[in-house]
């Protein structure tokens, strides 16, 4: 699946509000946490917030990381222009995310419950130990909604989640900046209003403006 299609899936398809249920015991931890720097560029409110939230233990099992990572990277893969959904550091902004709006919490860990117990009737183990190829043949069958069998659906509600924060992970980040060329307030070189526009309206500039203004040469 290649990054354009994606994102017109993204743009056509069902977004998650719900996933299966299935209880999961969170056994593994990545007990790393990052401390926050605080910018001028944000309420301290928000940089506290954020420091509480780095600072809870991790949802996602060693496990689910690694299978969310893989996800991304089929959603967003790198091409010429940037780097992958796991290069911009999507898995961590869905961890964080996860702990920051707890509505997702269920629908992604029963969703990658889900994936792996269907693999594991279908290939005999989990998704993250699939080929590649395994991988995106399951993928194929919950990533287009329209398309999908109706036992099926369990998992087209889970992709559909995971598919829309990967989008908002990446490209809220550098990398996905990047891919989209997105400049921002960039400085330009300005010789005033065009002559014909002054005379449309019967103005024009002082021989002072003139003599002090900059003026550059194309």
């Amino acid at each position: 699946m290649d990054r354009r299609k994606s994102l017109k899936i993204l743009a056509t398809g069902a977004i998650a509000t719900g996933a299966v249920v299935i209880g999961c015991t969170n056994t593994e931890q990545n007990n790393k946490v990052t401390e926050p720097k605080f910018n001028l560029d944000r309420a301290k409110e928000e940089f506290e917030r954020e420091k509480k939230l780095l600072s809870e233990p991790d949802f996602f099992t060693v496990h689910e990381m690694k299978t969310i990572t893989v996800l991304a990277d089929i959603i967003i893969p790198a091409d010429e222009i940037s780097g992958s959904a796991s290069e911009a550091k999507v898995p961590e902004f869905i961890a964080f995310i996860v702990k920051d709006m707890p509505s997702h919490q269920v629908p992604m860990k029963g969703g990658l419950r889900w994936l792996d117990i269907y693999c594991l009737k279908k290939y005999d183990k989990s998704f993250f130990d699939c080929t590649p190829t395994e991988q995106l043949s399951v993928v194929d069958k919950i990533a287009f909604p329209k398309r999908a069998k109706p036992e099926m659906s369990q998992g087209v509600k889970f992709f559909s989640l995971m598919r829309d924060l990967t989008s908002t992970g990446f490209y809220t980040s550098q990398e996905g900046v990047k891919d989209i060329g997105y400049k921002g307030n960039t400085p330009n070189q300005w010789n005033g209003v065009p002559t014909e526009v002054l005379a449309q309206y019967g103005l024009t500039y002082s021989e002072k403006e003139l003599f002090e203004c900059i003026r550059f040469d194309s």
